[in-house]
């Protein structure tokens, strides 16, 4: 039954939630399955996309005055007002194992949870399994991480998977917020991704334009 089946629901902006972790200089430097440039791309084009559709953000930190390194500056920029959760006192693998966090995420009451992190293998895979076990609904931004290896990566894609999280990619969550271009924010969203892909360069526009 198709009501039954909850990985061909549509992600919804005004159900979702997004959890950012563990985007610092070092755990950077770690990545070797994708190039970092193109995952410090993505994860800002992301951030930005839900900064447009008004959907609350969650960002972590692990220990960003110790090894790991400052947060990266431009998605603190992107959510000024949001405070950003540094897990010093429960450095864990898993960012929901810090109550502060997971009660950040608890207080929005959205129960569709997005979760992308460095490493893939680590921080991200233990907390979108973590967000399983709370009853959320938990989809993985995909191509705004990496791991220590390629096969880190798709293994650990793999079963996150097999748990019950659903693999998607920036574009396409941003897409299944806005719905269709009339929306209010189909304009905006068409120079996102002007700004973060190439074809949408021209073809953004040229969709956004047909609700004019």
């Amino acid at each position: 039954m198709t009501g039954e089946n909850r990985f061909i629901q549509p992600l919804k902006a005004e159900d979702s939630v997004l959890l950012i972790i563990d985007y610092q200089p070092q755990m950077l430097l770690g990545v070797e399955s994708h190039d970092r440039t193109l995952i410090r791309n993505n994860v800002t084009a992301l951030a930005k996309g839900a900064k447009l559709m008004s959907i609350p953000t969650v960002l972590t930190s692990i220990g960003q005055d110790g090894f790991s390194g400052k947060f990266f500056p431009e998605l603190l920029e992107i959510f000024p007002d949001i405070k950003l959760i540094d897990r010093t006192k429960i450095p864990s693998f898993d960012a929901l194992d810090d109550s502060a966090v997971l009660d950040a995420v608890k207080k929005t009451g959205r129960r569709q949870l997005l979760v992308t992190g460095l490493w893939t293998s680590m921080c991200f895979a233990h907390s979108a399994l973590h967000g399983l076990r709370e009853g959320f609904q938990v989809y993985g931004v995909m191509d705004t991480a990496g791991s220590e290896s390629l096969d880190a990566h798709n293994i650990a894609v793999n079963r996150m998977i097999q748990a019950g999280v659903v693999p998607v990619t920036w574009m396409q969550v941003v897409a299944e917020w806005l719905h269709d271009w009339a929306h209010p924010r189909g304009g905006d969203v068409a120079k996102l991704y002007g700004e973060y892909n190439a074809f949408f360069d021209k073809a953004g526009s040229y969709y956004a334009s047909l609700k004019k």
